[in-house]
C-alpha cells in the first residue's frame, strides 16, 4: 500500500481511536459494578462483571495503539513498515476486541448490518448506560474494521511472501 495512503489511514484511525477512548473512559470512570447492577434491580452481577472486564480491555487495546499511532506520526521520516505494523495491531486487537469479546455479554448480529438497525445484540437486557456506551463506540469500530480489513488478512500474506523471497 502507497505511504500517503498508510499515513492517511494511520491518522483517520487515531482519530476514531480518540473518540472511542474518550467516550469508554467517561462510562468507565462514570459507573462501578455495584452502581449497574443496582440499576438493573435483576441477578446481573455476572452480566456487568464480563461488560465492564471486556470494555476495559478493549480501552487498554485502543490506548495502546493510539499511542503507537501517534508516535509514527509525530516521527520525521513515515516509517512505512512500523506504520502497517501498528495499523494491523489495531484491526487485530481493538476491532477483535470490541467484536468478539472474552465474556460474550453482547455479539454482532450480521443479519441486521444491511437493515439500518443495531447489529450488536446483548445476551440480557442491560442498563441504558451500558447500551448506549456499546452501540456508541460500535460504529467507531465498524468505520475502524471497514478501514484495515486490508490488515485482516492480506498483511499478513504480503509479509510472509516477503519473508520467504529473502
Amino acid at each position: 500500500m502507497p505511504a500517503t495512503n498508510v499515513k492517511g489511514l494511520a491518522e483517520s484511525s487515531r482519530e476514531k481511536l480518540k473518540i472511542a477512548i474518550a467516550q469508554l473512559e467517561q462510562f468507565l470512570n462514570g459507573h462501578a459494578l455495584p452502581q449497574l447492577v443496582q440499576e438493573d434491580k435483576a441477578e446481573s452481577e455476572n452480566f456487568y462483571s464480563g461488560l465492564l472486564s471486556d470494555l476495559r480491555h478493549l480501552l487498554v487495546f485502543s490506548e495502546v495503539a493510539y499511542e503507537k499511532l501517534g508516535a509514527l506520526l509525530r516521527r520525521p521520516n513515515f516509517d512505512l513498515e512500523l506504520a502497517e505494523r501498528a495499523l494491523y495491531e489495531v484491526y487485530h486487537h481493538g476491532v477483535n476486541a470490541f467484536f468478539y469479546p472474552k465474556n460474550e455479554c453482547y455479539s454482532e448480529d450480521g443479519r441486521y448490518a444491511y437493515t439500518g438497525q443495531d447489529a450488536i445484540r446483548f445476551r440480557q437486557k442491560p442498563v441504558r448506560a451500558a447500551r448506549d456506551i456499546v452501540l456508541n463506540v460500535s460504529r467507531l469500530y465498524e468505520e475502524l474494521r471497514d478501514d484495515l480489513s486490508y490488515y485482516e488478512s492480506d498483511y499478513l500474506t504480503q509479509r510472509r511472501m516477503q519473508g520467504q523471497s529473502k
